[in-house]
């Protein structure tokens, strides 16, 4: 297998270039995307975004559920010079429910005093519901999968328990604004001043420096699953600014734009196998700002490890994928997939609220031995090729007969698929997983260069899970580690090479 390595210098020549959509690998950007966030299982996530800059940021933070990346939440977060916000993502199961709820929606709840529009710390802005001890917090809303907004998905509030969150800088906070969402004494001077506000001179064009981490906590099972999110730098150089009102569709990863080195288009820079900088631009008028996203984190294919060993306490493994761009591709609002997906969301009658991609899975022990040729990847319902159906889902590392009994037991995803380590007499209790997502139609549209992408965009993590068996009195018997998919890509160019 060929992995895609990067020398120390080469890294640094990326996080310092300018002007064009590209990944920073120092984790710091002007978009930052969280893999996942789950309150299942037992689950909640912490979030954190930090300012690293002197200057004041606004910045659209919208959570996606896992099914088809529809919002279940969003607002505006206003960050004061080096500013740190964090909040928790619960259950709101048995917390003041409303006899018309399913009592099973996921919210946001946060002890930060950084400014919001709308206020969610206090409550100013009709966020009334309570904790029992008095807290405001935000529930995620299913108004924009339910009717007249159905994508043919669920619309119980369950849905909103699982996805991913995107964030993304809009402007630079300067004057008045700047003065009001200023701390003093831990305190910023006048949050009530930005409820509501629109664009204005205080507004001026966005200039990255954040980053942010997400945990997954469980206090019963004692485990704590910690990663960064992934930061783009160069998203919107262009003057002025992204600023969209609270509640607004926009910005969002469409929204791009770079074409003051490129007029007309956003150019992505990516590097290649070989090391060299490939240099893409997207025509704005075909949907250039997206594509120029996916380019970056398109994988041709994605390798993790597994765990599942009960001499060394390996209680499970769970693999997390989210194709962050897919519902840009593959809405229930499209009349046809857009490349590089092949399927539109709910448009397969024997498998609704689903928009399933074909790909090949290898599953192989430590001593490059493996049971298949084609993959033991699938979904609790058999279908004939391994498939992943969501824009958020796990794969869940065990045999399937206790996936039949326990299901997700790590993360408690309902959107899951079965990589079963011990398919065809197999028994491997560790090894690799290596899963190829190009061929099948998965390529990306052809950039003016004509580079052309293979694969899907994804991003995502391996979750293990251990448990200390002859723990004694005082001894701690659980423990977690989470780790970042590694990718490979593949560019192709009508000249013969990328460029």
């Amino acid at each position: 297998m060929k992995f895609r390595l990067l020398s120390g210098a080469l890294l640094t020549a990326l996080a310092g270039t300018a002007g064009a959509v590209s990944l920073n690998p120092q984790g710091i950007g002007q978009v930052l995307l969280y893999p996942y966030f789950t309150v299942n299982a037992n689950n909640q996530t912490l979030v954190s975004v930090v300012n690293t800059q002197n200057a004041g940021k606004v910045a659209k933070v919208r959570f996606l559920e896992g099914y088809n990346g529809r919002e279940v939440l969003d607002f505006n977060l206003y960050l004061s010079p080096y500013d740190v916000w964090t909040a928790t993502i619960f259950d709101t199961a048995g917390v003041n429910q409303r006899p018309n709820d399913d009592s099973v929606a996921a919210a946001l709840l946060t002890p930060d005093s950084s400014c919001t529009d709308p206020a969610i710390k206090t409550g100013t802005a009709g966020l009334t519901e309570l904790l029992l001890d008095g807290r405001n917090f935000v529930a995620f809303s299913n108004h924009a999968y339910s009717a007249p907004a159905g994508d043919g998905g669920p619309t119980e509030l369950s849905r909103t328990r699982t996805g991913h969150i995107e964030l993304i800088e809009m402007a630079s906070v300067i004057g008045t604004t700047l003065t009001n969402i200023r701390h003093i004494n831990g305190v910023p001077k006048n949050c009530g001043a930005i409820i509501g506000a629109q664009n204005s001179a205080d507004y001026s064009s966005p200039t990255g420096g954040l980053f942010g981490s997400a945990s997954i906590v469980n206090t019963l099972a004692g485990t704590l699953y910690g990663y960064n999110a992934e930061a783009l730098n160069g998203f919107y150089t262009n003057a002025g600014n992204l600023f969209g009102a609270a509640g607004s569709p926009s910005p969002d990863l469409s929204s791009g734009d770079n074409g003051n080195i490129s007029p007309g288009n956003e150019v992505s820079y990516v590097f290649g196998e070989d090391g060299s900088l490939i240099t893409s631009s997207w025509p704005l008028s075909n949907g250039g700002s997206i594509d120029a996203v996916s380019s970056i984190f398109t994988a041709d294919q994605i390798f993790n490890e597994f765990e599942l060993n009960p001499i060394i306490g390996s209680v499970a493994s769970e693999w997390m994928v989210t194709f962050p761009t897919k519902h840009y591709y593959a809405d229930a609002t499209l009349s046809s997939p857009v490349q590089p997906f092949t399927h539109i969301f709910g448009s397969d009658s024997t498998r609704p609220a689903s928009a399933c991609e074909l790909m090949v899975v290898k599953i192989y022990d430590r001593e490059e031995r493996t049971p298949q040729s084609t993959g033991s990847i699938g979904v609790p319902t058999p279908l004939p090729l391994p498939t992943l159906c969501w824009e958020s889902q796990v794969i869940v590392i065990l045999p399937a007969a206790l996936v039949s009994i326990f299901g997700s037991p790590i993360f408690g995803s309902p959107l899951m698929a079965i990589a079963d380590p011990f398919k065809y007499g197999s028994s491997f209790t560790s090894g690799t997983l290596a899963i190829t997502l190009s061929g099948n139609g998965h390529a990306l549209r052809t950039s003016n260069e004509g580079n052309a992408f293979a694969g899907l965009p994804v991003i995502g993590f391996l979750a293990k899970d251990f448990t200390n068996k002859n723990v004694t009195p005082g001894v701690l018997g659980n423990y977690a580690g989470l780790f970042r998919h590694h990718i490979s890509q593949a560019c192709s160019n009508t000249s013969g090479s990328c460029h």
